[in-house]
């Protein structure tokens, strides 16, 4: 006897796009990085969504304030991972800096986008540009 498999097309797409130019399109990113993980199925843990934003907003923002002002976000979900890939037009890898305690300044982002991943790798690319991919265990 054979045996036809059918493809599940209700699932979503296993990829979300975001392009952002502004403060606001950080929002965006969130807001994207959330209804991705809601799509998924079998749907991950919510501590997994939570934290997929929290990343997303870091490297957003990091890519903004430090990347040349724009980024393109592109999420991803294998069947044991999902990845937030943050790609923006400058060379200059991201870098810790010591966090300012007193709050005006920053310096936790990156601290925590690496605490929090179970992979983080900087590539060089596209044109002279460069893409963080943080992943985490689903």
């Amino acid at each position: 006897m054979n045996e036809t498999t059918i493809p599940d097309t209700s699932a979503p797409p296993a990829r979300t796009v975001v392009r952002g130019d502004s403060t606001d399109s950080i929002h965006w990113a969130r807001r994207a990085a959330r209804n991705f993980t809601d799509r998924l199925s079998p749907a991950p843990d919510p501590a997994l969504a939570d934290t997929l934003v929290l990343v997303v907003s870091e490297l957003a923002t990091n890519a903004l304030r430090h990347g040349g002002g724009r980024f393109t976000l592109r999420l991803s979900a294998g069947p044991g991972t999902v990845t937030a890939a943050v790609t923006d037009p400058s060379p200059a890898p991201p870098r810790a800096r010591t966090p300012d305690l007193d709050g005006a300044a920053g310096g936790f982002g990156w601290h925590m986008v690496r605490r929090l991943t179970q992979a983080l790798t900087v590539t060089p690319g596209p044109g002279s540009g460069k893409t963080v991919r943080a992943q985490l265990a689903r």
